[in-house]
């Protein structure tokens, strides 16, 4: 079967001594589905690599799988612990350097530390750009000591991916149930709500070739974006923005759609954010990579735009050679 190029961006891992920190986000896995996935977020050569020649995956960018350095409490460890995982993961790209590339982990309880390596994970390492996995124990990044991390990003030209986390406290409307609060429903909510902070702090103002990428069909962003425009007109509470809210959902703010195999969402997306705008993702090993690509070449879109969807787009943003 002939398949179409693809570059997948949101492919998690598991490096060395990284496991005390995924104990709370995997402790309602199953034991047997929780051994199959620690053997392949563990693995770089066979169970990966088949998965991606059968799905047509030429390039998977590779993070670590969450909530990584979030999870750490102290300050020095978290980044002595982004240091050993952004060295441990450019060994693995090194391996395989025509298949895979890195998004840096980042300590985020130090804004200068962050980005002072990220400079390194970028221009010594030759990473993407970086996966941060939501807040830092509570700490959101509309915080001005942020700024020096988003200068560094903007300055590099590379994308920060913010992936999904835990609430830092379960809200009162999560209450009793604990079906709601993670990948399901309440991730997605965390994570849209972190980026909106973002918008409407004026990161994206002070910072205005920064980019920002939302998985999972943009965590539900691309469809509230008239709305956004409507309500925030009407109560502004006294903030200021340079553009209208949705013009920043599809420039600034870009999706892939990491774990939404739906034809509808994904048509709903391009049309709302544009097709320049919206990347392939597979979300693994946490969900189908047969699956997901089956989807994208299968779902409503012309030729121009699949491509661009698939690879183009990723390309253009990570500066990936093209085949």
């Amino acid at each position: 079967m002939n398949r179409i190029r693809k570059i997948a961006l949101e492919e998690h891992f598991m490096a060395p001594g990284f496991e005390r920190y995924s104990k709370t986000f995997l402790q309602h896995i199953d034991k047997a589905t929780y051994a199959e996935l620690a053997s392949r977020l563990a693995d770089f050569d066979e169970l990966r690599l088949t998965e991606m020649d059968r799905a047509g995956i030429a390039v998977t960018v590779l993070s670590q799988t969450g909530p990584g350095v979030q999870g750490e409490l102290d300050t020095h460890a978290a980044i002595a612990s982004a240091k050993d995982n952004n060295d441990f993961l450019a060994s693995q790209v090194a391996r395989h350097p025509t298949r895979y590339a890195g998004f840096a982990t980042l300590p985020m309880q130090s804004p200068q530390a962050a980005a002072e390596e990220l400079t390194r994970a970028v221009v010594a390492l030759g990473f993407k750009g970086a996966l941060v996995n939501g807040h830092t124990q509570g700490r959101y990044y509309d915080d001005p000591a942020f700024d020096v991390v988003w200068e560094r990003f903007q300055a590099l030209d590379v994308p920060l991916y913010l992936h999904p986390i835990d609430f830092p406290a379960v809200p009162a409307s999560f209450a009793g149930h604990a079906e709601l609060t993670g990948a399901t429903w309440g991730w997605g909510v965390e994570t849209a709500t972190h980026a909106l902070r973002l918008l409407f702090s004026g990161v994206f103002d002070r910072f205005p070739k920064l980019k920002v990428i939302l998985g999972h069909m943009g965590e539900g962003l691309p469809f509230q974006r008239w709305r956004f425009d409507s309500r925030f007109g009407a109560y502004p509470h006294g903030i200021r923005l340079h553009r209208a809210p949705s013009e920043y959902i599809g420039s600034n703010i870009v999706i892939t759609t990491s774990g939404v195999c739906s034809g509808a969402a994904l048509a709903g997306a391009i049309a709302e954010l544009g097709e320049e705008a919206v990347m392939f993702s597979v979300d693994y090993p946490y969900e189908s990579t047969a699956v997901a690509a089956d989807f994208i070449e299968s779902a409503p879109m012309d030729d121009r735009t699949r491509h661009l969807v698939c690879h183009g787009n990723a390309e253009r943003l990570l500066k990936l050679n093209a085949a």
